[in-house]
């Protein structure tokens, strides 16, 4: 089943169709599969609390300029794809094939905002974060750096 989504995913991406639509067709998956990552991220610690949820929310929403309902139901439809998921690895598979560097960069701040939304960092979401950042070839550097600001800011 997780092998058909993907395939539908990455075949309305591949498939070309009137512009207009096949371009909305690639920010949603892009934007699922962003979406997924989060809720993963909050998952790792096996807790997955309101203040995490309520974070996804919005980040959700002010990085993808999304209405309020539109965000909800993105992050729902989030939520049910990463119960049926087996790998984070296809949606980052998608992600680093059709981002640019400041993108996926963009990407790795909101995973690590996430990690931080409870107010502390647990050695799942970092392991987590980092598992991804490599996947979608963000530097090391860069990394520790979007780190350390969401620690900050956290």
């Amino acid at each position: 089943m997780i092998k058909r989504l993907i395939d539908q995913v990455v075949s309305v991406i591949a498939t070309p169709q009137r512009a207009e639509s096949s371009g909305e067709d690639r920010e949603a998956a892009l934007r699922l599969a962003t979406a997924v990552l989060m809720i993963d991220v909050a998952r790792a610690d096996h807790v997955f609390d309101e203040s995490e949820f309520d974070r996804i929310l919005e980040l959700v929403r002010a990085h993808f300029k999304l209405e309020p309902e539109d965000a909800a139901q993105l992050v729902v439809a989030a939520n049910e794809r990463s119960d049926e998921a087996v790998s984070a690895y296809e949606f980052t598979q998608l992600l680093h094939e059709h981002l640019n560097e400041e993108e996926k960069a963009r990407i790795v701040s909101l995973l690590w905002q996430i990690a931080y939304a409870d107010g502390q960092l647990d050695k799942y979401e970092d392991a987590f974060v980092l598992k991804i950042s490599d996947l979608l070839y963000v530097s090391r550097g860069r990394v520790m750096r979007l780190k350390d600001d969401a620690r900050k800011n956290a």
